[in-house]
């Protein structure tokens, strides 16, 4: 029986500023840090078990003698602080170049080929939190039909509709259209994002059907890897969706919660191969609300799904749990921060070692690329010795 290889990131749960986070407005970035700090002090028992306070200090985790886990932080060497740079890096591909962002709203010529090939207006156009926008043009939006669009610090092109104005399925082709507009060398944006939205005006709520349409990686990553040698890969979340669907299929959920419940699924029937699973409450639910509370709980039900986790690894198992970039839910920003993350490593009768800082997120691909035997093509340094028994 293959073993398997589980890639759990926590979306958005950074580690603490990069030596450059200046250069992105995000001095004093500390997602986890800074939320236990907001409590005084934070509970996460299993995951402390693993090594969580050995990589980096979190009021009320303290580190242990000896973690089950090998611990780590990673720093991100692409440019950007996005969900698309992060994920791909994970899967070995590091970007030369930042997508472009457009702090000051998309061009005009733009703007007018998206509303002519759609057949709808555009209200907004600016950098602005999506509840705050949606709240304050959605009225407008109801009475003229007209789509809310709008970017953040991250390259991304979010069009918000509400479902009684304009069906899904009018907003994901208008998301297609934007798409196809968006792909060029000089508006390459990493995603454009539908955000629909339901409710009366003054009480509007997202409703779960977003969907990310990002661009198609621009190199070889571990996923074309693995469907090359033909290795089976499943997974939770919207991975697949970050990497254009291309070697990746995975079950969209709603909420931390169910995320968790369908990666215990996968690992009790999946027989062999990869398990990339996301958990975005932490980014689009409590980082980008600036909810540190939420963000809390949210830490806390992970810890609470540990056990059932690791009681569902079988000896040849390989866990890593990492993020793909911070959202540091106390400060005045809403945006993503630029952020080391954490990493964690745990394999059955494996001892847990220190990693170090690594210098790239694609040192997972390398571990991963190792762990089921296939070539090493990937920038960066694997930490196989942490995935082997005799370590132990």
């Amino acid at each position: 029986m293959t073993a398997r290889a589980i890639l759990l990131v926590l979306d958005g749960v950074g580690a603490g500023a990069l030596p450059d986070a200046a250069l992105y407005g995000d001095s004093g970035s500390d997602t986890l840090g800074n939320t236990a700090r907001h409590a005084g002090g934070i509970s996460l028992p299993e995951l402390r078990k693993l090594g969580l306070g050995n990589l980096h200090n979190i009021p009320g985790v303290p580190p242990v003698p000896s973690p089950l886990a090998s611990w780590g932080r990673s720093m991100i060497a692409s440019p950007g602080k996005d969900s698309t740079t992060g994920h791909w890096e994970m899967m070995g591909l590091i970007l030369e170049h930042p997508f472009p962002t457009f702090p000051d709203g998309f061009p005009t010529d733009l703007l007018e080929r998206f509303s002519q090939h759609c057949g709808r207006g555009v209200l907004g156009n600016e950098a602005a939190s999506g509840t705050e926008i949606t709240a304050r043009l959605g009225g407008e939006h109801l009475a003229t039909g007209k789509l809310i669009v709008y970017t953040s610090a991250d390259s991304v092109f979010q069009i918000a509709a509400h479902q009684d104005a304009v069906s899904l399925d009018e907003l994901y082709r208008c998301c297609v259209i934007a798409r196809e507009l968006l792909t060029g060398p000089s508006l390459g944006v990493s995603r454009v994002i539908a955000r629909p939205f339901s409710g009366p005006p003054g009480a509007f709520e997202r409703t779960p059907f977003r969907k990310d349409y990002s661009l198609s990686p621009a190199g070889h990553t571990l996923l074309d890897s693995l469907a090359e040698s033909g290795i089976p890969v499943t997974g939770a979340g919207k991975i697949d969706d970050l990497f254009a669907h291309r070697n990746i299929n995975t079950v969209h959920v709603e909420s931390n919660t169910e995320g968790i419940r369908v990666l215990l699924s996968q690992m009790e029937g999946f027989p062999g191969g990869f398990i990339f699973a996301n958990l975005v409450d932490f980014d689009t639910k409590w980082g980008h609300r600036n909810d540190p509370d939420g963000f809390i709980k949210g830490l806390g039900e992970v810890d609470s799904a540990i056990p059932r986790i690791l009681a569902s690894l079988r000896q040849n198992d390989l866990l890593l749990v990492t993020a793909d970039h911070g959202n540091d839910p106390t400060t005045p920003s809403t945006d993503h921060s630029r952020e080391y993350v954490p990493l964690l490593a745990f394999s059955p009768g494996c001892k847990g070692r220190n990693l170090g800082i690594r210098k790239t997120l694609s040192d997972i691909a390398c571990t991963l690329a190792a762990f089921f035997g296939l070539p090493a093509r990937f920038p960066g340094n694997g930490f196989p010795d942490a995935t082997k028994e005799e370590n132990g």
